[in-house]
């Protein structure tokens, strides 16, 4: 099985901080091609400034990808750097608690303009160049690119103070599924990863404020720990390898089994 991805180009989102950051810095180190697209240009520039030169294998894209114009210059800004886009990774997330009770609509369409929305339309605008670029460089066969979609098991599981998340959570699992077969005739395979006990960006921010949090989630999770979001890169490296190249449709769990995991720990009779 191969796991390199070396000379493979990626547009990773959310790059700036937490997962995203640890996936576009896991690909650098692999010998990828990357560009670093996230609204933060200053963390952008402090993370990868040293990379993104004209010879370089990182470039940065600083822009609100819930803007088609946004989108469009950076997929202009890919090509342009790096002639190709082999895969695209949508890590950029976010999270707002709400009062489930509530009935205005502002935070759930937020929920899914940042953690659908935005994504899906990447994705779809990202496929049609794939196939573009496959088309004029005459590749008849073989894989013509690949999407991984960051999504968490808030997908799966109910808390009520993150309905609007799960509900955007779910749905971008759905895109993850209704992308893969759309776009397996024209060979590019569509997966996602589930995380959960992951050192994200928000779960660092919150612990700050919640130290308590740390042993109920570690209690919580099978194999007792938080994980470092390198361990998620790692998955994300597998399904845009060609190691995966059967797999599409799918969402992969990295959750150190806290999704399979009976809290209440009564017998089910």
């Amino acid at each position: 099985m191969s796991l390199a991805i070396t000379g493979k180009t990626a547009i990773i989102t959310g790059a700036a901080n937490g997962i995203g950051l640890a996936i576009a810095r896991h690909f650098l180190d692999r010998g990828a091609q990357v560009m670093c697209a996230d609204i933060d240009e200053a963390k952008l520039m402090a993370e990868f400034g040293d990379s993104a030169k004209a010879d370089g294998p990182a470039r940065v894209f600083a822009g609100d990808l819930c803007e088609k114009l946004s989108i469009a210059n950076l997929l202009s800004a890919t090509i342009d750097a790096f002639e190709r886009i082999d895969i695209l990774v949508n890590a950029a997330r976010s999270f707002t608690p709400c009062d489930p009770l509530e009935p205005d609509a502002d935070v759930l369409e937020s929920m899914l303009r940042h953690n659908m929305k935005a994504g899906l339309r990447l994705s779809q605008l990202t496929a049609k160049r794939m196939i573009a670029l496959a088309e004029k460089d005459g590749r008849t066969t073989g894989e013509v690119g690949c999407i991984v979609n960051v999504s968490t098991l808030a997908a799966q599981r109910s808390q009520p103070e993150l309905l609007a998340y799960s509900i955007a959570c779910a749905a971008q699992d759905q895109a993850t599924r209704g992308l893969a077969l759309a776009l397996a005739p024209h060979r590019i395979r569509v997966n996602g990863v589930a995380f959960a006990s992951m050192m994200s960006a928000s779960l660092h921010a919150a612990l700050r404020e919640n130290a308590d949090w740390r042993e109920a989630i570690t209690a919580g999770t099978p194999l007792g720990r938080i994980a470092p979001p390198t361990e998620l890169a790692e998955t994300v490296q597998y399904l845009a390898s060609s190691g995966a190249g059967f797999v599409t449709g799918q969402i992969v769990t990295v959750d150190g089994g806290r999704g399979i995991a009976d809290t209440v720990r009564v017998p089910v009779y």
